[in-house]
C-alpha cells in the first residue's frame, strides 16, 4: 500500500475535489485541517507547501523518483494524482484533451464565477457595512447560468462531461451542486441535473464530499470569518 497522502483541507468545493478524488482512487491520505475562516492558510508552515495562501495543497511522500513533493491548486492536484495512478484521466491523448479542456473550463469559468456568485449574492449583503451591490449579483448570476448551460448542452449525448468519469467531473460537480446559492434554477439545466444526481450516487464522491462536513461554519453570519476570508486581514498575515 503507498504512504498516506497529506492533505491539506477545508471543505469547500474545490476542496471537495481533492477528497472526492482520493476516495475515488482509493488513496491512503492524512487530514489536516486549515481553517480558513480562522486564517490557517496564513501560517509559515502551510505557505511552505502553498505559497499563495489557499487549500486545498498535498504532500506526497512517494512523489517522483521516490521524493516527496508537494502540490497547490486543486487542478494540478488533480492532474497530479490522475497521473500517479492511472485513474480518471483517459487511455490516450485524445481522450486526456478531452479532460484537460473541461478541467480548465471549471478552474477559469465554472469556479471563479460561481465563486463570485456566492460572495455577492450571500456573504456581500451581510457584511458590516452592507454591499448589496445588483449590478455584482446580476453579472455572476448570469454568467454562471451561461457556464450551466454550456454544461447542460454538453452533457446532452453523455453520461460524464469527457465521455466517461474523469477528474473534469470531480472538478466541476462539487461546484455545480450549490446552484441553489448561485441563484439558478436546476429545472433550467436537465440534463446537468441528472449528472449531478449520477455523480452524486458514486459511494466514493459522496464519501469524498463528506470529509470534516461538520467543521463547516456560515461565515455569511461570522464578522472574524469574513475578515480573513475577504481581505481586510490578508496585509497582517501573509
Amino acid at each position: 500500500m503507498p504512504a498516506p497522502i497529506d492533505l491539506y483541507y477545508w471543505p469547500t468545493p474545490n476542496g471537495r475535489k481533492i477528497s472526492i478524488a482520493l476516495h475515488e482512487m482509493a488513496l491512503p491520505y492524512t487530514l489536516h485541517l486549515v481553517n480558513i475562516g480562522k486564517g490557517d492558510q496564513f501560517e509559515p508552515d502551510f505557505l511552505a507547501i502553498s505559497p499563495n495562501n489557499r487549500m486545498p495543497a498535498i504532500v506526497d511522500p512517494e512523489g517522483p523518483d521516490g521524493r516527496p513533493i508537494s502540490i497547490f491548486e486543486s487542478g494540478a492536484i488533480l492532474q497530479y494524482l490522475a497521473r500517479k495512478t492511472g485513474l480518471f484521466y483517459g487511455e490516450t491523448e485524445r481522450e486526456r484533451v478531452e479532460v484537460e479542456q473541461w478541467l480548465m473550463w471549471q478552474m477559469g469559468g465554472v469556479g471563479p464565477m460561481a465563486g463570485q456568485a456566492h460572495h455577492f449574492l450571500k456573504y456581500a449583503p451581510n457584511m458590516d457595512p452592507p454591499a448589496d451591490l445588483p449590478y455584482a449579483k446580476d453579472r455572476y448570476r448570469n454568467e454562471v447560468g451561461r457556464l450551466y448551460g454550456v454544461l447542460d448542452r454538453r452533457l446532452e449525448d453523455r453520461d460524464f462531461v469527457a465521455g466517461f468519469y474523469s477528474i473534469a467531473d470531480m472538478a466541476i460537480w462539487p461546484w455545480a451542486r450549490g446552484w441553489q446559492g448561485q441563484e439558478q434554477d436546476i429545472d433550467d439545466f436537465p440534463n446537468m441535473k441528472a449528472w449531478l444526481a449520477r455523480v452524486g450516487d458514486r459511494r466514493a464522491t459522496a464519501e469524498g464530499h463528506a470529509l470534516a462536513e461538520e467543521v463547516r461554519s456560515d461565515a455569511a453570519g461570522d464578522r472574524g470569518a469574513q475578515s480573513v476570508l475577504f481581505g481586510q486581514r490578508h496585509a497582517r498575515r501573509a
